[in-house]
């Protein structure tokens, strides 16, 4: 459906996208994991045709994407990292403004937004100004606006900034709801969390360039280890983090070191280690290694930086 054909986008003298090859299927949930900084929203606005590259072409369902030919953007929706609504008119004015702007009319129109109103629960508050809304609303109201016209491919930039666990996880179930009807769908993130439930396939972005892609299974595959053990990083347990870095790539997030043992070093090698430091095997949790690993491991930093 979407094809990225070598991409490069520039500011100056800053590489925003350097050289990005990408092709997206119908029907696929593709997620975009990066941190801030990574190249995500860029690549969002040149495939929604509002910025225009330096080098390379896009094209959707084979027709190319321009900034100066708007005639493709009908076939998708863009939800972009900034709420993008009229906070002094009503949630149903706003919605009617994206229809009519997408030439939806009359009764077609009023039934797309009593539908899109019940989807994200805010039937009750169709006729509230927007700046009433908490964020959570205003992030859901958003999102059915950019899927009024009932595009093809839906452009999500960060849906979930600042929005409660709640409202999160409404959007999520309404679109994982959408993607099951067809709707293909690239998600843009720096949630391992948010990737990892919802994205059938990966690509990992920093600095502008894609490390990696694939499904969850095919990124972990590219790592050295199998598994990842976690324990708190206190003073008691820092003599055997100190020991385990010669040992594997040892991380430390908030109160926790996490170690990635390298291949030839053993989960029985580890312990005997703890044991020589009479610490109890209950402060160890043995997991599946996450997507922060493999991008530590293919960046070399946290994603979060």
């Amino acid at each position: 459906m979407l094809k990225l054909d070598h991409i490069t986008k520039r500011y100056g003298p800053l590489t925003a996208l350097d050289d990005v090859s990408l092709e997206i299927a119908p029907g696929e949930f593709f997620g975009l994991l990066g941190p801030n900084g990574a190249g995500k929203s860029t690549l969002m606005s040149l495939v929604a045709g509002l910025r225009a590259p330096e080098a390379g072409r896009i094209t959707l369902d084979g027709k190319p994407v321009t900034a100066a030919d708007p005639s493709t953007r009908a076939s998708l929706g863009l939800v972009p990292q900034s709420i993008a609504l009229y906070e002094d008119l009503s949630a149903e004015q706003n919605l009617r403004i994206f229809g009519e702007l997408y030439g939806l009319r009359g009764a077609d129109l009023r039934a797309r937004i009593d539908e899109a109103l019940e989807a994200v629960q805010l039937a009750d508050r169709r006729r509230d100004q927007v700046k009433t809304f908490s964020g959570g609303m205003q992030r859901r109201l958003n999102l059915v606006a950019a899927l009024l016209h009932r595009p093809k491919l839906l452009l999500c930039d960060e849906p979930t900034v600042g929005v409660d666990p709640q409202s999160r996880n409404a959007i999520f179930d309404f679109l994982e709801a959408r993607a099951r009807d067809g709707l293909t769908v690239i998600y843009s993130t720096h949630y391992m969390e948010e990737a990892t439930r919802l994205c059938s396939r990966i690509g990992i972005i920093d600095h502008g360039k894609i490390h990696a892609l694939g499904t969850l299974d095919e990124l972990l595959a590219r790592l050295p280890f199998n598994d990842q053990i976690g324990f708190p990083a206190t003073p008691a347990t820092a003599q055997l983090a100190a020991s385990l870095r010669a040992h594997g790539e040892l991380t430390t997030d908030a109160a926790t070191h996490r170690f990635y043992p390298s291949p030839v070093f053993k989960t029985s090698a580890f312990y005997a280690l703890a044991e020589e430091q009479h610490l109890s095997a209950r402060l160890f949790v043995t997991e599946r290694p996450t997507l922060e690993a493999v991008f530590l491991h293919l960046t070399g930093r946290t994603l979060r930086e």
